[in-house]
């Protein structure tokens, strides 16, 4: 795939996930009545979110490394009583899709791997 594609799944994956444990946690089915503080744990989300859009190849690789923590709670949480537990697989695809994107980009866009294509590949 090419690097702009896997940079558009990244970004729209991350913004998924933001939006998806934002209505979790504060409106779908939220540990408390009325919401929680859990919806604070979309801040570390927020972090990479800018260099994520701007394609920055650094923060692409360090945040594949912070998206296992949501494919973690994703997993664990899948034995919530429902909705928790369609929202929590959610939460474990997304973070898997955004992984995967964001793995490969910073692959696909590695200095030795620029310098070796040629401009037919582009």
């Amino acid at each position: 795939m090419k690097p702009k594609t896997l940079s558009l799944i990244a970004s729209v994956s991350l913004l998924a996930l933001i939006a998806l444990c934002l209505a979790w946690e504060g409106i779908l089915a939220p540990l408390r009545p009325g919401g929680s503080w859990m919806t604070l744990k979309v801040l570390p989300l927020m972090v990479p979110l800018f260099g994520i859009l701007r394609g920055k190849r650094y923060t692409y690789q360090w945040s594949t490394m912070l998206i296992l923590l949501y494919l973690t709670e994703g997993v664990v949480r899948t034995n919530d009583a429902a909705p928790g537990n369609a929202l929590a697989l959610a939460e474990a695809v997304l973070s898997v899709v955004f992984f995967l994107a964001a793995m490969l980009y910073a692959r696909n866009t590695a200095p030795s791997r620029l310098a070796q294509a040629s401009p037919r590949d582009s």
